[in-house]
């Protein structure tokens, strides 16, 4: 970021236009032709511009795009966008040899009268870096935090052009490219929670670090992806699931981590509203998890993913260190659907320390008026008491405000919270950073602390300071 100069929306738009070799099309629906508008007003645009189009009336959009059950939606989005290159690929062959084709699509919904939705789209872009070969994509959803369409739709338009002036002056800079696509709008308006970027000319972009980027920047506050590793947008991804989460540093996931979700899970299975076969298990990472002295290792956040998702399993990473605007957000996603938070007793009692809830004026209760207002149940996983001989457990929990013991005491009777069992007492010893202090100092037995596919990726791939690369013994596999 160093000597960047924020440049103005007109600025770019007329830089491009003023380009001979970018050219392209615009397909928007949904808020206007706000992209294709800054453009035409900048000046030059016949010099970038081959066509805009505005499908508005689902039959016309049909009878261009083919049917759809959902408009604004990832896929009509891709239909956009391989409908509008193939025409310009087509139909501008003369060109091919001295100019970099686009497509740019937007297919939104903006408030309406009664602002009784939420405003979001899909914006995409299929493009040439070099003229004459194969093309990239990039894709991004955007929620509307303005509380007005008009001022929706000139934000749509703002990115849009960002978007385009970055994939062509910001591309061999994915943090600069990110930051940039907020240039005059400010923070808040719009909020980006996925972007994909894939192509030839991006085949060293790791996706998973963009969603990363985008949670450190105050692009969004929480990014998904699957075990594949493809980027996820949320409310799609959970659409109608019901959420199992686990939040945790996962540096590296260990038999604790597993067993807490196995038991949790076999609790969760059993409530009355879930649809066994539609839910959604989460592991969740903070992003102060991820930091060490102000700094994000890049490395050490894809070894944790990686050792994730080899489980086969979905991560979050978030901005939220509390877990009632952790829950407050799943919620949105699913909307009336359950949503289960797996928990340490430990964990439990700070959620219940009202020093946690400084800034809120209603302090603990407005928090607990969030977190358990909501169809959400917490489970609480026991710990060791101190003595290493006992459990510390919900039922044996004991506060010095004998208060919040009537409190927990409340939440258990309507079914708030739960208290879940421990498979094995013997694995209860085990804590992440005792794991990786004995890999660092090569110590033996650690690889008995974690999952045995866990402990073979650690040893292959020289994770989390492990010097030996040796392939595990048959205890191990």
């Amino acid at each position: 970021m160093a000597g960047y100069r924020q440049i103005g929306i007109s600025e770019k738009a007329l830089s491009i236009n003023l380009d001979p070799r970018i050219y392209g099309s615009f397909a928007e629906i949904g808020a206007g032709q706000e992209v294709s508008a800054n453009f035409f007003s900048a000046g030059g645009a016949s010099g970038t511009i081959a066509q805009t189009t505005s499908a508005y009336d689902m039959k016309i959009s049909d009878s261009v795009y083919g049917a759809s059950n959902r408009y604004v939606a990832e896929p009509r989005l891709m239909t956009m966008l391989e409908k509008e290159y193939s025409n310009l690929e087509s139909k501008l062959k003369h060109r091919a040899k001295e100019s970099m084709f686009f497509a740019f699509a937007n297919t939104v919904e903006v408030l309406n009268y009664y602002k009784t939705n939420k405003g979001h789209g899909w914006i995409g872009m299929r493009f040439q870096l070099t003229p004459d070969t194969p093309p990239n994509d990039c894709v991004l959803h955007v929620i509307m935090h303005d509380n007005d369409s008009l001022m929706q739709q000139k934000a749509l338009g703002r990115i849009g052009v960002n978007l385009i002036y970055g994939l062509h002056h910001y591309n061999h800079d994915p943090e600069l490219f990110i930051n940039s696509l907020l240039d005059g709008l400010g923070m808040g308006r719009i909020e980006i929670d996925m972007l994909r970027l894939s192509g030839p000319d991006f085949m060293h972009i790791d996706n998973r670090l963009l969603s990363m980027q985008l949670v450190k920047n105050g692009l969004t506050d929480a990014a998904m992806f699957g075990p594949d590793g493809n980027v996820m947008q949320a409310s799609q991804a959970l659409y109608k699931k019901n959420i199992l989460m686990l939040r945790g540093r996962f540096r590296p996931l260990t038999h604790v981590n597993l067993d807490m979700l196995k038991m949790g899970l076999k609790e969760f299975r059993k409530e009355e509203e879930i649809e066994v076969d539609r839910i959604q298990i989460l592991f969740e990472l903070t992003l102060k998890d991820l930091s060490a002295e102000g700094k994000i290792d890049e490395k050490d956040f894809l070894d944790r993913v990686d050792i994730i998702g080899s489980l086969g399993y979905t991560v979050l990473i978030s901005n939220y260190q509390k877990y009632y605007t952790l829950v407050s957000y799943l919620s949105d996603s699913v909307r009336n659907r359950k949503v289960g938070v797996i928990l340490g007793v430990d964990n439990l009692k700070q959620i219940f320390d009202d020093k946690y809830y400084d800034r809120l004026r209603g302090r603990l209760l407005e928090a607990f008026g969030i977190l358990f207002g909501r169809n959400v149940k917490l489970y609480v996983y026991p710990a060791l008491s101190e003595d290493g001989q006992g459990l510390r457990t919900l039922d044996n929990l004991d506060f010095e405000d004998k208060t919040l013991n009537n409190l927990i005491q409340y939440l258990k009777d309507n079914g708030k919270i739960e208290e879940i069992q421990c498979s094995n007492k013997d694995i209860l010893h085990i804590f992440s950073d005792q794991v990786v202090n004995m890999i660092k100092e090569r110590q033996t037995g650690w690889e008995f602390m974690v999952p045995s596919i866990v402990a073979k990726m650690i040893k292959e791939h020289r994770l989390f300071g492990c010097q030996d690369a040796e392939v595990l013994d048959s205890a191990t596999k």
